[in-house]
């Protein structure tokens, strides 16, 4: 079958840049599956002030360009989730699984016909108490996919081995909360915190951390953090209540490569390009998604870098999360909408 060039840029056209789904509640986390046999395939978690929270798994239906929550696989989940998580596992050798944390780090087991999500393991690092210090946020070794860290408001982050449902490592990591945490490697990770810094751990050496970075204004918090899987040598924080991103090199602490600041808000969510180093996505409260090329740091630009693509959400833009299985798509959670972008 012989098909004109009109044809294919009609086709072209049929398929939308943006795709949005409504959920019956405020989204807050959310995150892309990696696997290759669920495309378009994403996580999203409730902000409810109760509770009971929920989680569903929605995805793109290609054929009528409809994102599709799957009943079977929407569940209840105690408190709202921080954060959530697929396993890192493109090529699909490993069970099915979806990470939150809240509370405790939960780990779901999906069944292999998407009929049913069953609750795998509650993993809670305070032997001596049923409760523990509520996780801020943990980052899944996409190295090591047995790895899960987590940090804590207790000032701890703790390293798991989800195979073995056992505590690694726990360390003290900072003077106060810690709210975010990254894997820069196999053994490596960086985290930030109220008391203003940027840490770097080593597991081959637990009794010291490097400080790679601390916050101009004294204390004041860091409270998220991305680290660059293509070029580890950068990672970019963000300050609380602050509109810029502050992009580090580790080569060179204490000093930003470049400080980003186009954001008129605060800035909520940063996610480094899976399939380009020089790439960085950032959302905020201003409703903008701006994506940069940070390939000319190192270089004076008049007046600061400029991002090269900026999109405008319907509210200010709580969460972004870049697909590292489709590097073509980004995904931002706004009041009750997820929306995924072809970038």
């Amino acid at each position: 079958m012989v098909t004109s060039n009109n044809q294919i840029q009609e086709e072209e056209q049929k398929r939308s840049e943006i795709y949005t789904y409504e959920a019956p509640w405020q989204i807050y986390a959310m995150n892309w599956s990696f696997r290759k046999d669920h495309k378009y395939r994403l996580a999203i978690t409730s902000l409810i002030e109760q509770f009971p929270n929920r989680v569903e798994i929605v995805q793109l239906d290609e054929s009528n360009g409809e994102i599709l929550s799957n009943p079977n696989l929407s569940f209840e989940h105690p408190y709202p989730p921080t954060k959530t998580s697929f396993i890192p596992d493109k090529e699909c050798q490993k069970p099915d699984l979806l990470a939150t944390s809240s509370d405790f780090l939960r780990l779901w087991r999906i069944s292999d016909d998407s009929s049913r999500v069953e609750l795998k393991s509650c993993l809670n690092s305070d032997k001596n108490s049923e409760f523990s210090g509520p996780i801020t946020s943990f980052d899944w070794n996409e190295a090591e996919p047995r790895r899960i860290g987590t940090s804590s408001i207790d000032t701890t982050c703790t390293i798991w081995d989800i195979e073995r449902e056992v505590v690694d490592t726990q360390l003290i990591a900072h003077d106060k909360e810690v709210y975010d945490i990254a894997w820069g490697g196999v053994g490596v990770f960086a985290s930030v915190s109220a008391d203003g810094s940027v840490r770097v751990f080593d597991l081959r050496d637990k009794e010291h951390s490097t400080i790679i970075y601390e916050s101009s204004e004294p204390s004041t918090p860091l409270v998220r953090l991305s680290w660059n899987k293509q070029d580890p040598r950068y990672m970019a924080t963000v300050i609380m209540g602050s509109s810029k991103i502050v992009v580090l090199d580790i080569r060179f602490p204490a000093l930003p490569v470049v400080e980003l600041q186009r954001h008129q808000a605060s800035v909520n969510a940063i996610a480094w390009a899976p399939h380009s180093s020089s790439h960085i996505c950032t959302a905020g409260d201003d409703s903008q998604a701006l994506i940069w090329d940070i390939s000319s740091v190192g270089q004076h630009v008049e007046g600061g870098l400029d991002p090269i693509l900026a999109y405008t959400a319907g509210a200010e833009i709580e969460q972004l999360q870049w697909s590292s299985s489709q590097p073509d798509w980004v995904a931002i959670a706004f009041s009750n909408k997820l929306q995924i972008l072809r970038v």
